[in-house]
């Protein structure tokens, strides 16, 4: 580590003023901290946000739920809300990392990092969520830009994200032992505009998949995911998994997430 500044707002708007001083915003500290230690990163002042209740927090919104960006993992796994209006997002909620991570990390700071491995944008995307921001709210579809990329502008701060519930929707992922984050994983929607299906761990970032959509459209069953043909020439290929294998994990974890979305 190094010598740095620890401002710790009790308002939003202390908050604001801080990062648009340049102050760096730490969330749950999941990814930054770690950064820190291998001076991948280095603010000369963090912005810790947890001490600002007006980002914390999750309400039913309509059918949906708004949920806070500071927010934990665990609260989110842990709310009857969320359980009741999308299962499948606190389960996602309920498998990420381990309960260290999971009463540490956040929403807010897992979707504005957009690791490509992450499980929340897969939720995001696949739900046709939108981000709230201090400036602006933000389709799903137009966040997500790349790896560790998003449409976030310098200082901009995610405040809530609301999910709208789908008629039925389930996540399943194939974890890499060692991290707990997804070799690949796959989040399913049914919504009343049609089929979503954003796949995690696989690319460069989160992205959805037209074949399975389609599909899936046709006939929401498992077996309608057998006829499609996943393409693994922009896949992921490391020392975890080729690319030929992720374009099959993609196909596999699809089939259990529809049958878990179909109960």
């Amino acid at each position: 580590m190094y010598a740095f500044t620890l401002e710790q707002p009790t308002t939003l708007a202390q908050a604001l003023q801080q990062i648009g001083a340049g102050g760096q915003a730490l969330a749950g500290g999941q990814t930054l901290i770690a950064s820190l230690k291998q001076r991948l990163a280095q603010p000369e002042t963090l912005i810790d946000l947890g001490l600002v209740p007006e980002l914390a927090g999750i309400r039913r919104e309509g059918a949906g739920v708004m949920i806070g960006a500071m927010t934990r993992h665990e609260a989110v796994a842990g709310s009857a809300d969320v359980q009741q209006a999308i299962p499948a997002l606190a389960a996602l909620a309920g498998g990420i990392g381990d309960r260290q991570v999971r009463a540490m990390g956040t929403l807010g700071g897992s979707v504005a990092n957009n690791d490509p491995a992450a499980d929340y944008p897969a939720a995001v995307l696949a739900l046709g969520a939108s981000v709230h921001t201090d400036r602006r709210q933000i389709a799903a579809d137009d966040f997500f830009q790349g790896m560790y990329t998003t449409a976030l502008e310098p200082g901009e701060l995610i405040k809530a994200i609301h999910f709208p519930a789908p008629r039925k929707a389930g996540y399943a992922k194939f974890r890499q032992p060692a991290s707990r984050f997804a070799l690949v994983g796959v989040f399913v929607a049914q919504t009343d505009s049609g089929v979503r299906v954003a796949i995690t761990g696989a690319g460069n970032g989160v992205f959805r998949h037209a074949g399975l959509e389609a599909a899936l459209n046709a006939s929401f069953t498992p077996q309608a995911v057998d006829a499609v043909a996943v393409d693994a020439s922009e896949l992921n290929s490391d020392l975890h998994a080729s690319a030929a294998y992720r374009a099959q994990l993609i196909k596999v974890q699809a089939r259990l997430a529809v049958a878990r979305a179909n109960g």
